[in-house]
């Protein structure tokens, strides 16, 4: 007869295998979960956002309850009042969420919307919340890296900038109550590591000016939250951490798992997008050529015929392209004017239709080079010390020391002999190829993570 005292071992295999298969089986959508709009920051787009998509879809949360709003023009005005062409106004931001809120409520018939900001985005969703009607049609609020309180608090910098918290915009969204009765509200911020919650100005190219803000300059009052150790502007918004935070708040439940699940088949999709006054909008272009080809990893050679090519139409839609969950692709993309770029990508291991394409712009200093090769991290910055990343074999120049504050580096090749080069960053390689400037050709890394 067996001890009562002792565990049975039975019991115990059982217990332990039923705890293995809970772990690997994801948390399950439920209906009172609210449809997601995500807002992307200053000058970006709703691609960023796929990989915070992924995460969500790996735990269940239907794929047909999650939008991500592209702003028509997404960088702001210099003076908030002044119209300036290719940028928006703080109330024009607002009115644009507000319109696409509502075709996401009459899609999704649900009642209210959970909505989730990074950077800018905080600014358009408060004003939005507060000032646009969007109380009554939201039900949770989550502003990662929220420039909330502004990027410097002045008379004599930054003068009219919706980013200034002496300026007009900041104060009628910090007027008496900083968060709105009735909405959940929470903010993600990083303990210290934000480039635009710091004492001085250095990363708004005032580096001697006190900016009368702190590292906690993202957090407001009313609101539950959140720091993140060691994370940077962009990764309290898209990194699993913040996906990890985000899901708990709008759902009540932790998620299952914060690493994404492959799907067989991956459907991909998005727009080519381009250029206004200097600076990328958001508007959809004609006439762009898109070519995809699979590549070998180890060398970023191509396969002899694309996978996929289409010229977009009027609504600038690229795809759709059926891609493998583990191949390595080159996204070829032709924008008329700008300079043919060849996008060398992470493998997609999920479906999206928001990977839209932007051609890559150049600065003065890249004109003379046999070729230009760049990598760029659209989801956080590179940090000295914290991450690992070469380019060509070695550190790229132009990265800041201490807070990381670019996620976009470039090496300029004066070699015209077309070859391989490599871009790492911490645990993941990307190589790419080059491709004459003499003829208009840039090559990108561009990592998901």
């Amino acid at each position: 007869m067996r001890d009562p005292r002792k565990p049975d071992r039975a019991l115990l295999l059982i217990a332990l295998v039923l705890a293995v298969l809970s772990a690997a089986i994801p948390a399950v959508g439920q209906a009172s979960d609210p449809p997601i709009v995500f807002v992307h920051g200053n000058g970006d787009t709703a691609a960023l956002w796929h990989t915070t998509i992924w995460r969500f879809e790996s735990n269940g949360y239907p794929r047909d309850r999650l939008f991500a709003i592209d702003l028509r023009f997404p960088s702001a005005r210099t003076v908030d009042a002044k119209p300036q062409e290719g940028r928006t106004s703080a109330d024009e931001a607002r009115a644009q969420l507000a319109a696409f809120v509502d075709e996401v409520l009459a899609t999704t018939r649900a009642s209210k919307v959970a909505l989730v900001g990074n950077s800018r985005g905080a600014n358009t969703i408060r004003n939005y919340v507060r000032f646009g009607g969007g109380a009554a049609k939201t039900s949770h609020v989550v502003l990662g890296g929220g420039v909330n309180h502004g990027v410097i608090v002045s008379d004599s910098h930054l003068v009219g900038s919706e980013f200034n918290g002496a300026g007009e915009v900041m104060k009628r969204l910090n007027d008496g109550d900083e968060v709105v009765a009735g909405v959940a509200f929470m903010t993600i911020r990083s303990d210290s590591n934000d480039k635009y919650a710091q004492p001085t100005g250095r990363f708004i190219g005032l580096p001697d000016v006190a900016t009368g803000l702190g590292y906690d300059a993202s957090a407001l009052k009313g609101a539950v939250n959140v720091v993140l150790p060691g994370a940077d502007h962009r990764e309290v918004s898209y990194g699993p951490r913040a996906f990890t935070e985000t899901y708990r708040f709008i759902t009540g439940r932790a998620p299952g798992r914060t690493e994404i699940t492959s799907e067989a088949q991956p459907i991909l999709n998005g727009r080519v997008t381009g250029v206004t006054a200097g600076v990328y909008d958001n508007r959809p272009v004609a006439g762009a050529t898109v070519e995809i080809y699979a590549v070998d990893p180890r060398t970023g050679t191509r396969s002899e015929e694309p996978a996929h090519r289409k010229v977009t139409g009027p609504d600038g839609v690229w795809g759709p392209f059926r891609a493998a969950p583990t191949a390595t692709y080159e996204f070829v993309v032709a924008v008329s004017g700008q300079p043919t770029t060849h996008i060398y990508r992470s493998p997609f291991p999920r479906g999206s239709e928001v990977i839209h394409l932007r051609p890559a712009m150049l600065l003065k200093e890249d004109a003379g080079a046999a070729a230009l090769v760049l990598m760029t991290r659209p989801r956080g910055y590179f940090g000295h010390g914290r991450d690992v990343f070469t380019l060509d074999g070695a550190v790229p120049g132009g990265i800041s020391e201490g807070v990381p504050a670019a996620s976009l580096a470039r090496v300029r090749v004066p070699d015209v002999t077309p070859r391989s080069v490599t871009a790492r960053f911490n645990d993941e390689t990307i190589v790419m190829r080059t491709w004459p400037m003499a003829e208009g050709h840039v090559s990108i890394a561009e990592f998901h993570y």
